[in-house]
């Protein structure tokens, strides 16, 4: 429900800003037709809760521009983490146990650049964006486990970003994206 109240908040400021941005003199800078790759790191709660561990994670998109100073990006990703946890069996016996779980999310990210508001330099991009789309999961668990199993997690993937890009050429640029989820350094190639 958070993650549903920030998406609609980031939607409306989205509106608010792109009203004052296309007051500002016109901009020679393009956005969109970049593919981007992104290495990076993300914390995700454990099955069992309270329990966050941290997982490397590699995302791709490819970038078009739909609007001024707008940009879709269809995009997916992959991150795997290793949980452990002690299993209390039948007749008080335990033991500690582990499980994979390997998440592919798939959607679309919507990505609003605010160059001209805040007048950057031409070398500097600076963007919120929210991604929406579908969370594809594999869960592999210890040979010999016989404890809960269940998989209840949503399907529905939400993020929001924060992110900044340097254009080291006209051709590439190094990016830092902040998110909700999984934060991520890499390169754009326009």
């Amino acid at each position: 429900m958070k993650k549903i109240v920030l998406l609609a908040f980031f939607t409306l400021a989205i509106f608010s800003f792109e009203t004052k941005a296309q007051t500002t003199a016109a901009s020679s800078e393009m956005y969109g037709n970049t593919f981007n790759i992104g290495l990076g790191a993300g914390y995700y709660n454990g099955r069992f809760g309270g329990n966050y561990s941290s997982m490397p994670v590699l995302q791709i998109n490819y970038e078009f521009e739909v609007a001024k100073y707008f940009t879709l990006a269809p995009f997916i990703g992959v991150y795997s983490y290793r949980y452990n946890n002690y299993w209390k069996g039948p007749k008080n016996s335990g033991r500690n146990y582990y499980y994979r779980e390997t998440v592919v999310p798939v959607g679309v990210k919507g990505t609003y650049y605010f160059d001209k508001l805040l007048e950057a330099n031409s070398k500097w991009d600076f963007y919120l964006a929210g991604s929406l789309g579908f969370a594809f999961r594999s869960v592999r668990w210890e040979d010999g486990y016989n404890g809960e199993r269940d998989v209840s997690n949503s399907p529905l993937f939400l993020d929001l970003h924060l992110g900044v890009e340097y254009h080291i050429n006209r051709r590439v640029g190094l990016f830092l994206d902040l998110s909700t989820g999984a934060s991520s350094i890499g390169l754009a190639f326009h």
